[in-house]
């Protein structure tokens, strides 16, 4: 199995905005090419990316507050699929 790969870090790559659509009542990852739709786990998880916050405390934070442990492996999964398309650097 390969080792996921991801910023320590994460920040949400300039050329990306997430914000809420009402159009689609969904988050969505807005660029100039067009739009991402992102369910409610990655939206939560996308906001955390501020460039500041490591991923240990992204991984603590959404365990809290969503009262449920193991999240890290969906957590990690999402930051690596997010790094792969550029969306967070």
């Amino acid at each position: 199995m390969s080792e996921l790969r991801f910023p320590a870090t994460p920040a949400m790559s300039r050329r990306f905005r997430l914000q809420w659509e009402d159009a689609q009542q969904c988050h969505v990852l807005l660029y100039p090419e067009g739009m991402v739709k992102l369910n409610g786990s990655a939206a939560e998880i996308l906001k955390c990316c501020d460039g500041q916050t490591p991923v240990d405390q992204i991984v603590s934070d959404l365990e809290t507050k969503f009262q449920r442990t193991g999240l890290r492996p969906d957590i990690e999964g999402l930051l690596a699929h997010a790094y792969q398309h550029k969306w967070i650097e």
